[in-house]
Parts: C-alpha cells; structure tokens; sequence
C-alpha cells in the first residue's frame, strides 16, 4: 500500500512545506533536498505525490523544473495557488532596530527588496527560506534576522518581527502536483487543464504553425515557455498549459494539427483548474 507522504523540496517550514498543509492536509509532509529527489521518491513508491513549485508572479518560472518534467516519469494531477506571504523572523528579544541583516533564498529576498531597503536591513542569500530561519535560530544573534513564513517562525521558535513585507501584494506562487499515474478524468468535468510538452520540426514559420489549431478551435494557451534540450541552440523544447480537455473536440482538432509540425508531443496531464485560475 502506498504511504500516505507528499513529498517537497526544501526544509520543515518552507513555502512547499506549507503548500502541502493547504492542499492535502490529510497527508504526511515530509522534505527532500531536491526536486530530483522529490521525483524519485514519488517514482519509487516511496511517497504518494509531489508538491513542485513552477512559477511565482514576482519571481517568474523555478526553470529547474522544466528540465525534469519531461523526463520525470510523473504526471500533473492538480495545480495550487498559494498567495506568498513573507514574514521578517528574529529570535526573542530582536527588533527593527537591532536587526542588521536578513538571511533567505534569492527568489525571497527579490520579494522583499524594497521593503527592506526601507528598513535599512541588508539581504543576504542563503540556500533556503525554512533553513535561513533555522541558521538564525542556531545563532540567537539579534542582529540576524529571516525571511521566511509564519510556519517556519513556529518550528524554529522564532518571533515575526515584521508580518507581511512582501513588496507586492499579489504575490502567488503556483505549484503542480505530480504523481506516478495520471489523474483518471471524465471530460464532462472540469474545467480542465492540460499541460503537454513538444518539439517543432526545423521549418519555416513551425511554431506559428503548430499553434495556429488552438487558436482555430477556440482552445485559451494560459503558458508557453521554450527552452533548450539536447546541448544544441538549434533545438527546442515547449511547455505548454491550455484550458480544455483532449477528448473535447475542438482540443482533439487542436492537437491533431500540433502533431503535422512537431517532432514529439508528451501530455504531462490534465486536471481541474484551481479556482484561483477561474477567478483570475
């Protein structure tokens, strides 16, 4: 029987960590030291699903991640929109005006540069908002503090010092969840989500072509990231995200005329849009 375990990447307390309360709250989360082995955890067995960051709207794309997609061996069962809610964390007795640094992953710390520009606080980069509040708990230096979340504050036993100081207040992060079998859907339901990576043939004008079924058939593309695969400039790899299910109709035709132009077409997975995505 498989355990119930969702796996992340990073440390108790960080932002996956949390992830993973909110979205299956009913599973074990447990921490991995990286999204490889996140992935080969899920794969073996060992764990029930994965928790992956892929994109934040201040920071952009976790480019990481659509290297291991294709190759993974996982598919995409869900999405979650977590909104990113920053917290300066000191040990007892540290203040705005003792604290002289702050310690946390590059992708926080860039969330937070204007705040704590004006705090007079210096950012420093560390491998990791849930272990930056770790080291500092370590130090019991007032001067240190971290940019983590209110969980990581709880497990280290750290105290915010200042509540919310993300510089942007739409700041959401968007995970997928993954497993080792696709999610079994009836395409009745929805709304859905499908996400497919592909390779375009070497022609002229391939991708305007290859796209053109979707916008023929009325299918909405949400994402569509390129990247480099195989050590060549010459070739490229697409990540896409479209509204829509592969048996509806209009999402068949749009794929069918995909296929004329690509080298290879992967379907990552489909499945029920978050509600976050419906709002927005």
């Amino acid at each position: 029987m498989m355990p119930d375990i969702i796996v992340y990447q990073g440390e108790p307390g960080a932002f996956s960590h949390l992830a993973c309360q909110v979205g299956y709250p009913d599973l074990t989360p447990s921490p991995c030291t990286s999204f490889s082995s996140a992935f080969d955890s899920v794969r073996s067995g060992d764990a029930k699903l994965a928790m992956i960051p892929v994109e934040n709207t201040v920071a952009g794309r976790v480019s990481d991640i659509y290297h291991l997609l294709p190759e993974g061996g996982l598919y995409i069962i869900g999405e979650l929109y977590l909104p990113v809610h920053h917290q300066l964390l000191g040990i007892s007795g540290a203040t705005i005006e003792t604290i002289k640094t702050a310690r946390s992953h590059p992708m926080a710390l860039g969330q937070v540069r204007k705040n704590l520009a004006k705090m007079n606080i210096l950012p420093l980069a560390d491998i990791d908002t849930a272990g930056a509040a770790r080291a500092v708990a370590q130090l019991k230096d007032k001067s240190i503090s971290a940019i983590a979340s209110s969980l990581a504050a709880s497990i280290y036993g750290l105290d915010i010092i200042e509540k919310d100081i993300q510089d942007e207040s739409h700041n959401t992060t968007r995970f997928l969840i993954l497993a080792s079998e696709p999610l079994k859907t009836d395409v009745a339901g929805g709304p859905w989500v499908t996400s497919f990576v592909f390779k375009v043939r070497s022609v002229p004008s391939a991708l305007y072509k290859a796209l053109g079924g979707f916008a023929t058939n009325n299918v909405n593309i949400t994402k569509l990231e390129s990247y480099m695969v195989g050590g060549s400039f010459q070739a490229a790899q697409f990540y896409v995200d479209v509204e829509g299910h592969p048996q509806e109709k209009g999402m068949a035709h749009a794929l069918e005329e995909l296929s004329f132009y690509t080298e290879s077409i992967k379907i990552l997975g489909t499945y029920i849009a978050h509600e976050t995505r419906m709002k927005s």
